[in-house]
């Protein structure tokens, strides 16, 4: 007997045993299921069923009785093109995760990535809401979306994906909205370690720059710390000159600035949920082992790597212990994490700021700009500017409801 391939769409009310009732028909004209996915937003269905069946009129009015209520619509359409069922069925095909992050109703921002997806011929597969809807303490709703798109279609090159990123990137910046654009593979659902800098990123200050202020070289600091940042200073070099103006500093300044500092926004949320959700943290920074050490004691981060400033009779020398800790070396550190850990660079994740946080940031297989500088944001593959630290956990495709739920087995 011929055989006739068909898509079933069912929409409409969701309603108990919908699905069972079309495997049942199915089941019961020996049919071959080649593609299924449904979906369900607010008591509203939408099932879809590509299927191999006999041709012959009378299966299909057997699937429409079996589905048939009063609030669905069922539609039975002949798939007539071979192309059409190998879409579907297709092992190579890219598939990219898109991620938006808008502080607003996001409207704006889906309409425009959706236009975008069309331009570069990207099917949008699914939509799925990361984001609860949150109170201000006035009870209003406060406008906040994440949503993770899935998007498919030709096989892609880099380059291809290169001209999808620069268009997002315009997007973003004239609307306002942070995104991530990721290979839908298997690294992508398997992070496992997660490394931030220290300065700027996991706390919102300049550790060297407090230090120098209680040491009276405040600006000289600061000046040369930026400069560093922005690439314009060897790394290196910026260090040791800032080291140098702390000779003579008291240890206890290290002290009163490790009880001091603030910790950016969502950091407690994204460490504690990490480690909930069984990932490996670690701190690589070009600032102080000190405070590093400090933090990590207080957040339970697995690893620290950073710089120690030698003391002489309770007082900085000047000088550092061991080698610096610079852009390389932080890529290397975090190379040797992955290892110790068996873990591949796919499953790793970096967080920086600055201009020698690039290298590690392009080592990983997901390289965040956190709230960075121009040329960091203009080379990073990733970034986020409007949201907290917790919105990793957004990139890594974990939900509110998720992150709930964790801190809430953690307390």
């Amino acid at each position: 007997m011929s055989q006739d391939v068909i898509l079933i769409s069912v929409s409409g009310r969701d309603q108990p045993g919908m699905m069972s009732r079309l495997m049942s028909a199915l089941q019961g004209v020996s049919a071959d299921i080649l593609d299924i996915g449904q979906a369900v937003i607010h008591d509203e269905l939408a099932l879809a069923v590509l299927a191999r069946v006999a041709a012959n009129p009378a299966v299909h009015e057997q699937i429409e009785r079996a589905c048939a209520s009063d609030d669905v619509v069922v539609r039975i359409a002949p798939v007539q093109s071979l192309e059409q069922v190998m879409w579907s069925e297709a092992v190579g095909e890219s598939h990219l995760i898109v991620t938006i992050m808008a502080l607003s109703d996001g409207v704006e921002a889906i309409q425009a990535v959706s236009e975008l997806t069309h331009k570069h011929n990207l099917n949008i597969d699914f939509v799925r809401r990361l984001t609860k809807a949150a109170k201000d303490f006035s009870g209003a709703q406060v406008p906040r979306l994440c949503v993770e798109m899935r998007l498919s279609g030709a096989r892609t090159s880099a380059n291809d994906q290169q001209h999808l990123q620069q268009d997002l990137i315009q997007a973003a910046e004239r609307l306002g909205f942070d995104f991530s654009v990721q290979a839908d593979t298997v690294f992508r659902r398997n992070r496992r370690l997660v490394v931030l800098d220290m300065d700027s990123t996991l706390i919102a200050e300049e550790v060297m720059d407090e230090l120098a202020k209680r040491h009276g070289f405040g600006d000289e600091v600061v000046a040369i710390t930026e400069a560093a940042m922005a690439g314009k200073i060897d790394f290196k070099e910026s260090f040791r000159q800032r080291a140098r103006l702390l000779r003579g500093m008291p240890r206890e300044f290290l002290q009163e600035v490790a009880e001091s500092v603030k910790l950016n926004e969502g950091a407690h949320r994204l460490i504690k949920a990490l480690k909930h959700f069984g990932y490996r943290t670690a701190v690589i920074s070009g600032g102080f082992q000190y405070v590093g050490e400090y933090l990590a004691q207080d957040l339970g981060i697995d690893y620290v790597y950073a710089n120690t400033l030698e003391i002489v009779d309770g007082k900085m020398t000047g000088e550092v212990i061991g080698d610096i800790v610079d852009a390389q070396s932080k890529a290397n550190i975090l190379t040797s994490i992955a290892e110790r850990e068996g873990i591949t660079l796919e499953q790793t994740i970096a967080v920086g700021d600055g201009a020698n946080d690039l290298p590690m940031l392009s080592a990983a297989g997901l390289g965040i700009a956190y709230h960075a500088k121009a040329v960091v944001k203009e080379n990073a593959r990733h970034a986020i500017s409007n949201f907290g630290l917790d919105a990793i956990l957004y990139l890594i495709g974990f939900s509110d409801g998720d992150i709930e739920q964790a801190l809430a087995q953690g307390r």
